[in-house]
């Protein structure tokens, strides 16, 4: 699996990581756009390879009365509008078999959420449409089992093939990242660091869930300093009032220093 692969993809030469980063979900069109303009302009500051992530819909939900998605087809149309007006690559995620081909015709890269990494069906689906599949690491798996999912994607004729680790389930309602997982799972495919995923605080007694973003410059930083491959990040520009995920998502005023930053331990890491 190389960057090229993916179409769109820019700076894919710049020995930065690429940067997997949106919204928790499409809330609408103007706030995509809007999200999506600010992150390219500051990803090709810093030649980092972007792509614009956002869920299509959301389907693992604590409640049945918490937010869900704008519509399949109006999101899946928005994604697209995206891609189209800043030419740049687009990742969803997918949660049933019949997903896969519907959102293959709009985005660049189709997602494995952790929960379902398992499930063959979905895995097969998603690696048959020939698109990217970015495998989400489940929170109950260890490193060492994610060969099992990335040789799925290969056993479906692709090796177009990430994985991305999300962080661990520590006890009920905390989540840890184990950095001893990264060179492990960079030896099956190209790895991504869900930084802000890994930073959240789940199964809540109100049912919604909480997170940490205040460590995610943490997170981050011990991410690049291991030689991660890509690093996943939500951000918002008002994650107190976003409709999913808000608890940890990371305020997209912050995120051009964040990436400063980290582009710079990059350089110092690579010895650039």
């Amino acid at each position: 699996m190389q960057l090229s692969d993916v179409p769109k993809l820019k700076h894919t030469d710049s020995n930065n990581f690429f940067l997997l980063c949106g919204p928790c979900a499409i809330e609408g069109e103007d706030m995509a756009l809007r999200i999506a303009e600010r992150v390219l302009s500051i990803t090709d500051t810093l030649n980092i390879p972007y792509v614009f992530k956002g869920s299509f819909k959301k389907a693992n939900r604590s409640r049945i009365d918490s937010f869900t998605g704008i519509g399949d087809d109006k999101a899946l149309k928005i994604l697209q509008k995206v891609s189209q007006t800043f030419d740049i690559p687009t990742v969803t995620d997918i949660h049933e078999v019949s997903d896969a081909d519907k959102a293959a015709e709009y985005v660049d890269v189709l997602q494995i959420p952790a929960f379902l990494v398992r499930q063959t069906d979905l895995v097969v689906a998603a690696a048959k449409t020939g698109k990217v599949v970015n495998l989400k690491k489940g929170q109950f798996m260890s490193p060492e089992a994610m060969k099992h999912a990335v040789q799925k994607v290969k056993d479906s004729g692709s090796d177009k093939a990430w994985i991305t680790d999300r962080g661990t389930m520590f006890g009920y309602q905390d989540m840890i990242v184990d950095f001893r997982g990264i060179p492990t799972m960079k030896s099956f495919a190209p790895t991504v660091l869900d930084v802000t995923h890994s930073l959240q605080q789940p199964n809540q007694s109100a049912g919604v869930t909480g997170g940490r973003p205040d460590m995610i410059e943490t997170i981050a930083r011990a991410g690049v300093v291991n030689n991660i491959d890509g690093l996943f990040i939500e951000t918002h520009f008002d994650p107190a009032n976003a409709k999913s995920d808000g608890a940890n998502m990371l305020h997209l005023d912050n995120l051009e220093g964040l990436l400063s930053n980290l582009v710079a331990i990059r350089k110092t890491v690579n010895g650039l």
